[in-house]
């Protein structure tokens, strides 16, 4: 097996840094040609000018037959792995060192409205987070964040991704049961609404638990603490792929431990103190008409 290192990257997301090595294969400039997901799923992911780390996090043996292995700390690939499943485990692992960080990435939309700022949080279901934001920021809300919402410890939004929608899944990762990212919004909106960006950090002042259904009559309820911390940890859980495949045969190598489940638990009982309602509603208006209740 060819041992050289054709490539060393390191990557950040707030202060958490990553390195990912490339042994063996061609040349080439890197390790991903196209970073939208990564800043879709994190936030704000930037290529560093050097490597810094002493060690890689990520390994890539782009020599012998596809595997892929993880030993507590590095992730190794091994074989012809497309960029998809690359991107992911980029993620999984830089969303770990943002918790070490003290930095904890939610899946969860956010917007500055009347005042304060709102989470809409995407958690078990995760049906409606995007289309509240949309309407938040329709009726004069900035926008804060789309995909993810990263928080610190004291519960303040410090960073939040941009971009309203993934267009375009990398190779190995498309998914034909996911609708056309702007379906949604014709449907609620005929097209998207304009807004500001809100740049500053905020405290997360009230966490909305949306459900979207065409069905449904709008109901809002505060959630009791054992919900709130529920739905608060299926988001944060959400960037550690445990229950995806990279590849056919290829399930996401398990990254978390009981330790860190115990530190995660911590925190979430800690950002649920804050105010939580679940709200059913048929349309993102009729959500936002019972979100305009408790503001």
């Amino acid at each position: 097996m060819n041992e050289a290192v054709r490539l060393s990257e390191e990557m950040s997301a707030g202060t958490a840094r990553l390195r990912v090595d490339v042994i063996g294969g061609e040349a080439r400039e890197h390790v991903l040609d196209d970073m939208n997901f990564l800043n879709y799923r994190l936030a704000d992911v930037r290529l560093e000018p050097a490597v810094t780390l002493p060690e890689a996090d990520i390994v890539w043996r782009v020599d012998g037959g596809k595997d892929i292995s993880y030993d507590g700390r590095r992730m190794t690939f091994t074989g012809p792995w497309p960029a998809g499943p690359i991107q992911k485990v980029i993620v999984a692992l830089l969303a770990l060192r943002m918790e070490e960080a003290g930095l904890h990435p939610f899946h969860a939309s956010a917007a500055r409205y009347r005042g304060r700022t709102v989470m809409f949080l995407g958690g078990e279901s995760n049906h409606g987070k995007s289309m509240g934001q949309i309407e938040a920021c329709r009726r004069g809300g900035l926008l804060v964040s789309t995909e993810t919402t990263v928080v610190d410890e004291s519960g303040c939004a410090v960073m939040g991704s941009k971009a309203p929608f993934i267009k375009k899944r990398t190779e190995g990762t498309e998914r034909a049961d996911k609708a056309a990212p702007e379906r949604g919004v014709q449907k609620f909106f005929g097209e998207m609404p304009s807004w500001e960006i809100y740049a500053e950090p905020s405290d997360v002042d009230i966490v909305v638990v949306p459900a979207i259904d065409g069905n449904f009559d709008a109901t809002l309820a505060e959630m009791i603490p054992f919900e709130r911390q529920f739905q608060t940890l299926h988001s944060l859980q959400n960037y550690f792929l445990l229950n995806e495949l990279l590849a056919p045969a290829f399930p996401m190598p398990i990254v978390d431990a009981e330790g860190l489940r115990r530190k995660r638990a911590g925190f979430v009982a800690r950002f649920s103190e804050r105010p939580f309602y679940f709200v059913r509603a048929a349309t993102p208006q009729e959500l936002m008409d019972e979100v305009d209740r408790v503001l």
